[in-house]
């Protein structure tokens, strides 16, 4: 009788073939955000993930597909994540400074994850085609933002005659220029942008009473 196969040491294969795919979605983060989606290949994410380009043909089988996990995965981890965590405040003003929070005080791989969000920003007015309900970052910020404006209303916490649009949208472009400056721009601790913007927002927003 011939006993069964043993596998080897090391890691079994489902494990690392899930290893692998993080660095490939990690990797495809970063050169999709240094180059936009026209001008990343899969030879330059294979040689920031130290792969070769066949491996990650074996696991996406096109740019459009790998670029869509990407956006997802990074919706899930990102934007869904900070959206639950922002709804847990009571205030507008602590709702928005928990997103503010989540870019200026993220470690080096959210800072580029907020690279990556402002680049799907971008791609998504050059290429519409790749946007998909599923991981609208844009589309899920302003909806969350409008809710909270309107629960700031509601509660009087705003002024009744407050223009909720003109603010959502204001407060968005605050927000898509705090992802740029977190994500491209700084180089150094971020925690005094985040505290000068706490000031100013907080100024902004508290109702003025006659």
């Amino acid at each position: 009788m011939v006993p069964p196969a043993s596998r080897g040491p090391g890691r079994p294969p489902a494990a690392k073939a899930a290893e692998t795919r993080k660095r490939i979605l990690r990797a495809a983060r970063e050169v999709f955000s240094e180059r936009g989606y026209d001008a990343a290949t899969f030879q330059a994410i294979a040689v920031r993930a130290d792969l070769t380009r066949p491996a990650i043909n074996h696991y996406f089988a096109d740019k459009r597909a790998l670029y869509r996990e990407v956006a997802t995965e990074t919706y899930d981890m990102v934007v869904a994540a900070n959206i639950q965590r922002a709804r847990g405040a009571t205030t507008l003003a602590g709702r928005v400074f928990a997103l503010i929070d989540a870019a200026t005080l993220a470690d080096i791989e959210n800072r580029t994850a907020s690279a990556f969000l402002i680049t799907v920003a971008l791609e998504s007015q050059r290429h519409p085609d790749l946007n998909h309900d599923e991981a609208d970052s844009l589309r899920a910020t302003r909806e969350f933002l409008s809710w909270a404006v309107g629960d700031a209303i509601s509660r009087g916490e705003l002024d009744s005659d407050t223009d909720a649009a003109a603010l959502t949208e204001t407060l968005l472009a605050v927000l898509l220029g705090v992802g740029f400056y977190a994500g491209f721009v700084a180089t150094d601790e971020l925690v005094p942008v985040a505290r000068q913007l706490h000031q100013l927002l907080a100024a902004s927003l508290a109702r003025r009473l006659d």
